[in-house]
Order: C-alpha cells, then sequence, then structure tokens
C-alpha cells in the first residue's frame, strides 16, 4: 500500500500545474490527502473550480499578518492567521465537511464589503466575523469545532 501511495505522490509531484509547472511537495502531499483539487500557482490548491481555496504556505516574508483577498471570508489552521488557509466567498449554508476544513478553524478574517459570516458546530453557534467586526486573531474557546458556515450576504 506503501507503494501505491508513494507512487502516487510521485506522479502528482512530477505532473505539473496547467502551465506546466512541478507541483510542489507539500501541494502533491495535500492532494494525496484531500483528492479533488487542482494545483493553483506554487502554494494553492482550487477545488469546486475554484468556489474553495486552499493556500498552503504564507507568502515569503510574511508572518502574522492577514492576508485575506478582497472578496473573500479566511479561515487558517492556526492562531494569528497562520497558514494553511482555506478561503469561501458563496452565500448561505456550507459544510467544511465537504473541503475536508472541519474542526480545523483556529482564526478567521472577513473581507468582503457587507454582511458576515457564522461559524457553526452542528447546530451550536460558535462565533461571526462581518464587515464591521472583521477579525478573530483566535477562535478560543471555539478553536478547531467549526464544522459549517453560513454567509448572509
Amino acid at each position: 500500500m506503501w507503494r501505491v501511495c508513494a507512487g502516487l505522490m510521485a506522479a502528482l509531484a512530477l505532473a505539473g500545474t496547467a502551465a506546466g509547472a512541478p507541483v510542489a511537495a507539500d501541494v502533491a502531499a495535500y492532494l494525496a490527502a484531500h483528492p479533488g483539487g487542482h494545483p493553483l500557482g506554487g502554494t494553492g490548491i482550487a477545488y469546486g473550480g475554484g468556489v474553495f481555496v486552499v493556500t498552503l504556505r504564507a507568502p515569503a516574508q510574511q508572518n502574522a499578518v492577514v492576508d485575506c483577498p478582497a472578496g473573500w471570508f479566511c479561515f487558517y489552521d492556526r492562531p494569528d492567521y497562520g497558514y494553511p488557509r482555506g478561503k469561501l466567498s458563496s452565500c448561505g449554508w456550507q459544510s467544511l465537511a465537504y473541503w475536508g476544513w472541519q474542526d480545523r478553524v483556529e482564526s478567521a478574517y472577513y473581507n468582503i464589503g457587507k454582511g458576515g459570516v457564522q461559524f457553526w458546530d452542528g447546530s451550536t453557534y460558535l462565533f461571526a466575523i462581518s464587515a464591521d467586526a472583521r477579525a478573530r486573531g483566535d477562535a478560543s474557546p471555539y478553536r478547531n469545532r467549526a464544522t459549517d458556515v453560513y454567509r448572509y450576504c
């Protein structure tokens, strides 16, 4: 079994992106563990045609800085916006499990001009971020509990 996994990892690393560049080892490993995505740049992976995007590493020379792009709400696997980072922009209910991100949110940022997003653990409300209160650098005491999000537009 390990030979199959190793072969898959090697194939992904050699497959490259649509532009023909080689896929970084961490991107290949993430894709092996979370199939269905497509490499996006050197550190990103797009799922669902770009509906959900994971960025594995912060850009060089960046630490504990919010870097959520305009038009998205972002959630991070570490407090203080530590990577990996997931981002969504769609309105309504979304299961983080669908994207393999359930029980992983430790900080979050809302970079959309209106509305907000609520983080839920099943039917239990955890916290929200919005155009009026954009940042949650530490999701404590709700770290690693969010299973769903609801974005109201």
